[in-house]
């Protein structure tokens, strides 16, 4: 049987069935299971992990929640390894910061951080297919918007733009952090309304930026790349404090 793990004192004490589904993950791991892979059976869950019938059936639902299991009831039923994927993967993380009182700074000190380097790493190595995609999304705000809800369709359209180059991504890991920040932004972006007031500096730069960057992604200038892109970061943090500064006032003075 798989150790229960145990905590520091200083760490908060898990409860027996967050344990024992700790315990679980580990033992698939172990056995090299893949998504699909069928779980032993409740019997033998209880042999294996000693444990009481509740605990691992509560252990087994804290599992399912947590996307990395599926259950399945009648003939060929039976609790199969699931993968998580990474849209729920996206909200489980997006519930931890829900509470937390992020600003643009803070999403844009890992934006200027990490896009560059996306960026340089796709130089030459995307698809014509992706690249005219990407051109596509620049050509939907194409003019300045003419109404504050044709504003925040822009932009939500220019951030998909970057999680179009994020999905490319050959590390995962890269591309699934740019694509969790962009999300969280865009719903920041929503919900604070910081596409009011209309902002054509940014609308105009950021487009200009998108369209250099797809011409040295074609060409595969990787230095170029970098460059655009980190002006581009750079460039957007400051207008999008800007937005995100007038908002306050507006709240203050209401």
């Amino acid at each position: 049987m798989p150790p229960v793990t145990t905590r520091s004192r200083s760490e908060p004490r898990l409860s027996r069935p967050v344990q024992v589904a700790e315990a679980i993950k580990d033992w698939v791991v172990e056995q090299g299971l893949h998504a699909g892979d069928r779980l032993p059976s409740e019997p033998e869950m209880i042999e294996r992990f000693s444990m009481a019938k509740g605990t691992i059936r509560e252990a087994m639902r804290i599992l399912e929640a947590q996307g990395l299991i599926k259950t399945r009831t009648g003939p060929g039923g039976g609790s199969f390894v699931h993968e998580v994927s990474k849209e729920r993967a996206r909200a489980l993380l997006g519930n931890y910061f829900y509470f937390k009182d992020l600003s643009v700074a803070d999403i844009y000190q890992l934006r200027r951080a990490l896009e560059p380097e996306l960026a340089a790493s796709l130089a030459g190595k995307l698809s014509e297919e992706v690249l005219t995609e990407l051109e596509d999304k620049i050509a939907t705000y194409s003019s300045p918007a003419k109404t504050l809800d044709e504003e925040r369709e822009q932009h939500i359209a220019s951030l998909k733009f970057h999680a179009l180059l994020a999905a490319q991504a050959e590390n995962e890991l890269l591309g699934f952090l740019i694509d969790f920040m962009v999300n969280i932004l865009s719903d920041l972006t929503v919900y604070r309304k910081l596409y009011s007031p209309p902002n054509i500096e940014l609308w105009g730069k950021g487009r200009d930026f998108q369209a250099r960057l797809v011409v040295a992604l074609r060409e595969g200038d990787a230095a170029e790349a970098r460059q655009i892109m980190s002006d581009h970061m750079a460039t957007a943090q400051t207008l999008m404090e800007g937005q995100e500064a007038e908002m306050l006032r507006r709240f203050i003075s209401e």
